[in-house]
């Protein structure tokens, strides 16, 4: 059997990565990808939909909200960086709840999950792998970053700083601007600290890459950086090696 595959998510990148994922699977059909919420339920009322990928986090209707309204219409597994909405999740039946960013090796597990729902004859899925890189960023001068369809090997030396957008980052070097699907906590966990140092809920900064700071704005080449307040006092004693 065939599975008619919806993915629903505001994010372009994340729509891309999961729709190409699709395409390389065996017993999927990629029927339509939509940044819009009503989009989909359209598709979705009209019987042409069996396995619908929801991001929980959209500005219409969330990915809850919109499991709500479809009832149970299609088999549905949820896509989000927000680890805390899976019980939620569950409480609607959903297939399986994937945590941004996705590896290839866990889609196909949770896709397996739907698979079984259609035919029970399948053999379920009985182990599953981190989607974590393991890198030892305090002995090592470089990070590992997964980035649309590859893994990007990103020298610490260059970077200047990091912005959150949501359920991705953006890390910029002196030359290009990397797009990773994953969060804030987490590349705040990977960068080696004090070396990195988050000043704001959207920006990490370099240390070594500040040109000056005036007041609660810090400039490193072409960028203005804001520093919120929560990490003001931390950031000067930081700075001032205090």
């Amino acid at each position: 059997m065939t599975l008619r595959c919806l993915v629903l998510d505001d994010e372009p990148l994340a729509l891309d990565i999961l729709a190409d994922y699709i395409r390389k699977v065996p017993g999927l059909e990629l029927v339509a990808t939509c940044h819009k919420a009503l989009d989909a339920l359209a598709l979705i009322q009209q019987d042409k939909i069996d396995l619908a990928f929801v991001d929980i986090q959209m500005p219409d209707l969330t990915g809850l909200q919109f499991l709500r309204v479809v009832n149970g219409r299609c088999q549905s597994i949820l896509t989000t960086a927000y680890q805390q909405y899976a019980l939620d999740g569950y409480e609607y039946d959903v297939v399986d709840y994937l945590l941004k960013p996705i590896s290839f090796e866990r889609f196909l597990t949770a896709v397996r999950k739907a698979q079984t729902r259609f035919n029970p004859n399948l053999p379920f899925p009985v182990s599953e792998k981190s989607d974590t890189l393991k890198t030892d960023t305090k002995s090592s001068d470089f990070i590992f970053v997964k980035t649309e369809y590859k893994i990007v090997k990103i020298n610490l030396s260059d970077v200047l700083l990091v912005e959150g957008l949501k359920d991705y980052v953006s890390i910029y070097t002196a030359n290009e601007r990397i797009l990773s699907l994953q969060t804030m906590k987490k590349m705040e966990e990977t960068l080696p600290a004090p070396r990195f140092f988050r000043v704001h809920k959207s920006y990490i900064v370099a240390l070594e890459k500040i040109e000056s700071i005036e007041r609660q704005r810090i400039y490193i080449q072409k960028h203005i950086i804001p520093v919120g307040d929560s990490y003001l006092k931390e950031f000067y004693q930081l700075i001032e090696g205090k």
